[in-house]
């Protein structure tokens, strides 16, 4: 079943059935104001952190699963019928309650009609701005003049804190009032304690009117809501008057009434405005709102803010839903993710206070190809947050202090011990960093580790390369440590991990190119030769004819052995033999063609198979979960985009273009009652085959997929791979698109390039011609880049061993 629409022209995803298996949620602010918004207006707000600066109150996993949320009600004073601005949460019957709702860039549109009335509610956090803006137009669609009532409300945290608010309600509900003053509700926290610089007392939050003058007002939830009741119908919209009821002692909201009586055809506006800051500041805000062009000129700052942003890259393919997810809901979801890393979600509740390193530099990926400037800060902090002696920190607090942080195993350390994969992640990202922005001396900058002392960034890279290299098990590949990105398998203390081996040598590569850059002999005589002897043994130890091994327990147990009875297969080391440049064609070509035969589903490859179940050894945590659930052998979606690079880079175009509709959330759009989630962006997990549920997929628009299926379909599908050098360009396309177009900003240039495959190939070599000149190979060196450049791009006849 389908429930909306991608509408290119406006880069927004179009609601039309607001019933939708799920709340699809969208992200407005950002970490100085931060909130989420479902197309029931269902969700929460916060100020820089989601467990700590928590405004708006949200129950986790409850039923409705968005309550409470920033609601608008709209009652007809003559005849008592009420219903919301959102389809929920009254839920009037469909046949005669119509809505849209449309996620946007930082904002959201929800619409409806109802008995001769309609309404627009703009949703947005203004750019720069720390507080939300309700924009409404309640319009008279009817014949006769309507007299109507207009309710806004929020149901406030009563603590900051999100577990303390949840749970520790003999405090909570006790340090907080309400109080009216003019058009808004002031909440105040912890007056007697607490004197603020401008001689107010107390944390202050406001919720204010601009617009229409307020006729009531309610500052207590349950005086709202009223007994034995629910946001569906609340006492105070049922009898047409909040009553001025302020809150003391109990759970705060803020609710504001306007009268307006519309003659026909008439369209008022009013704002209903949020925020944390105290009542002078809240005075000076609301009053900027009373002119209707305010908003309507922040909503255009804001278009224009994403669109700079996401113009940089756009491709016109024959796919429409490739087309649609690549140049806006993958690329925003991209920098959604890069900016809230894991902070706050419908499922993740911002407790963990920090930046996992891993999730981190993976994410940087994805908005690399658009903005490698504004990755740049984000870059060094990460580097800032590797340890002297190599590893990275599995956490970097948000309050980080490089050179005064406590280490894995020392007092006052409270978090997980050091991962074998963090650091290794800062290869391709410094890679891929330096190709998009050509800045090569960033190698040369000095930064410090996070304990103590400094060094440039080769030299951070080369103690990371050292500290796999010295924490090395039996056969010489590097040990797991406490996880190997998988945080479920455990392998033992001197277990060796197949899938950090070949991180590790596809590292050593991309070290040697900085080696011979920087023409240090010495490194690049010492790579080489660890490079081959790391080669040697994942080929002669960890091939086992058709597929390699996932691990070696420090028993000298083999993990992912054909001769298991279960999860004797395993996605991710089979996919980076070939990112990593280990396996050869033969070995490359035989892995992958496992991997389709035995872990591909329509949803895409599982991530192990069997799943366990009576088989697994002590380390193997994922048995904890159901068979075909997150790590027990679902399509683990990020994994699914190395996947869709492997097979790129074999030059596989079918088959990295099957791989990535399995995937695709748009391709699910009309199938969403089976993957629920939102078919706009990725989620984390989708189930497999052994659920009862195959292809419902969770845990939405915070994840890792967002960059590794960007970086699949950007430097794999479309070829795009820039240098220190240039750009090399290597499509590996479904033999069926014949021409296709991408429109790059590349270092200051813009480069408009034309792909032709007037044969059906898939990939292999191409011939480029640069503004009339015909170059030698695949690379388009920057030095002979104009200003505003033409590529035509010829992809060579159909290989028939393909």
């Amino acid at each position: 079943m389908k429930y909306g629409y991608f509408d290119d022209t406006c880069r927004e995803y179009v609601i039309t059935k607001p019933d939708t298996p799920e709340p699809w949620a969208n992200y407005l602010g950002s970490p100085e104001y931060g909130a989420i918004i479902s197309n029931q207006a269902g969700g929460y707000s916060f100020v820089r952190s989601g467990a700590n600066g928590r405004l708006l109150r949200y129950r986790f996993n409850s039923v409705p699963a968005d309550q409470a949320g920033r609601y608008i009600y709209v009652r007809d004073r003559e005849s008592g019928d009420y219903w919301s601005g959102s389809w929920q949460p009254v839920g009037k019957p469909l046949d005669l309650y119509r809505s849209e709702c449309r996620h946007g860039l930082s904002y959201t549109v929800i619409s409806s009609s109802y008995s001769g009335i309609s309404t627009e509610t703009l949703y947005l956090v203004p750019l720069g701005k720390t507080y939300e803006v309700w924009r409404l137009k309640i319009r008279n669609e009817g014949g006769r003049k309507r007299a109507v009532s207009v309710f806004g409300c929020a149901e406030f945290t009563n603590d900051g804190n999100y577990e303390q608010d949840a749970v520790n309600l003999q405090y909570t509900q006790f340090i907080t009032r309400t109080c009216f003053h003019r058009n808004r509700i002031l909440q105040l926290h912890n007056e007697c304690c607490r004197r603020n610089a401008d001689g107010s007392n107390g944390e202050e939050r406001f919720f204010g009117l601009a617009g229409a003058p307020v006729s009531s007002w309610c500052g207590d939830r349950e005086e709202f809501v009223g007994p034995y009741r629910s946001y569906a119908n609340p006492i105070a919209v049922e009898r047409g008057d909040c009553g001025n009821v302020p809150n003391y002692g109990g759970n705060s909201a803020g609710v504001l009434q306007a009268d307006l009586d519309l003659e026909p055809g008439e369209e008022r506006q009013l704002c209903f405005v949020l925020g944390a800051h105290p009542d002078a500041e809240a005075d000076k805000i609301l009053s900027e709102y009373e002119d209707p062009r305010c908003i309507e000129t922040q909503w255009e700052e804001l278009k224009d803010f994403w669109e700079e942003k996401l113009c940089r890259f756009s491709v016109h393919t024959p796919d429409e839903n490739f087309n649609h997810m690549v140049n806006t809901w993958n690329a925003y979801q991209c920098f959604i993710t890069f900016i809230w890393s894991r902070a706050a979600s419908f499922t993740y509740c911002g407790l963990r206070n920090g930046l996992g390193f891993r999730d981190t530099v993976q994410d940087i990926q994805g908005i690399l190809h658009l903005v490698p400037e504004m990755a740049f800060e984000r870059i060094r902090l990460m580097f800032s947050g590797q340890t002297s002696c190599g590893a990275g920190l599995p956490l970097i607090g948000f309050h980080h202090e490089p050179g005064h942080v406590k280490l894995p195993g020392e007092p006052g350390y409270d978090y997980d011990p050091y991962r074998a994969d963090d650091a290794l992640w800062l290869f391709p990202t410094v890679a891929q960093y330096i190709g998009e922005s050509g800045n090569i001396r960033f190698l040369d900058e000095v930064i410090p580790f996070a304990d103590h002392g400094e060094a440039d960034v080769y030299e951070h890279l080369r103690r990371a390369v050292r500290f796999s290299l010295e924490h090395g098990g039996a056969h010489g590949l590097p040990v797991g440590l406490y996880a190997d990105w998988n945080d479920c398998l455990r392998m033992g203390e001197q277990g060796e991990s197949v899938f950090v081996a070949f991180q590790l040598y596809q590292a050593m590569r991309i070290l040697l190119d900085f080696a011979r850059i920087r023409k240090d002999g010495d490194t690049v005589s010492e790579l080489e030769e660890q490079s081959r002897k790391l080669r040697k043994t994942l080929n002669d130890v960890c091939w086992q004819g058709d597929r390699y091994l996932r691990g070696i327990r420090e028993s000298g147990e083999k993990v992912g052995s054909r001769d298991d009875p279960e999860a004797n297969l395993w996605l991710n080391p089979q996919s980076w033999s070939v990112i990593s440049g280990c396996a050869d064609e033969e070995r490359a070509r035989a892995a992958l063609e496992t991997v389709h035969q035995r872990l591909n589903t329509e949803y895409g490859a599982v991530i192990m198979d069997p799943p366990y179940r009576e088989h697994a050894f002590d380390g193997a945590r994922m048995r904890l979960f159901l068979p075909s659930v997150k790590e027990n052998g679902s399509v683990f979606s990020q994994a699914q985009g190395w996947l869709i690079l492997a097979e790129s880079l074999m030059g596989h175009g079918n088959r990295a273009y099957e791989y990535y509709r399995e995937c695709s959330p748009a391709e699910q759009n009309d199938r969403a009652e089976i993957r629920r989630l939102e078919p706009y962006v990725h989620g984390q997990f989708v189930e497999g085959p052994q659920s009862p549920h195959e292809g419902r997929a969770h845990v939405h628009w915070l994840t890792g997929t967002a960059s590794t299926v960007m970086v699949a379909c950007v430097r794999g599908i479309l070829g795009l791979r820039p240098t220190a050098e240039g750009i090399q360009i290597q499509p590996a396309v479904p033999s069926d698109w014949k021409e296709f177009t991408i429109d790059k900003f590349y270092r200051g240039k813009r480069l408009h390039i034309t792909v032709k495959n007037p044969n059906g190939a898939q990939g292999g070599p191409v011939r480029i011609v640069l503004n009339g000149e015909t170059l030698p190979d695949s690379l388009v060196p920057f030095g002979q880049l104009e200003n505003e450049n033409e590529l035509v791009v010829t992809m060579p006849g159909a290989d028939p061993a393909q």
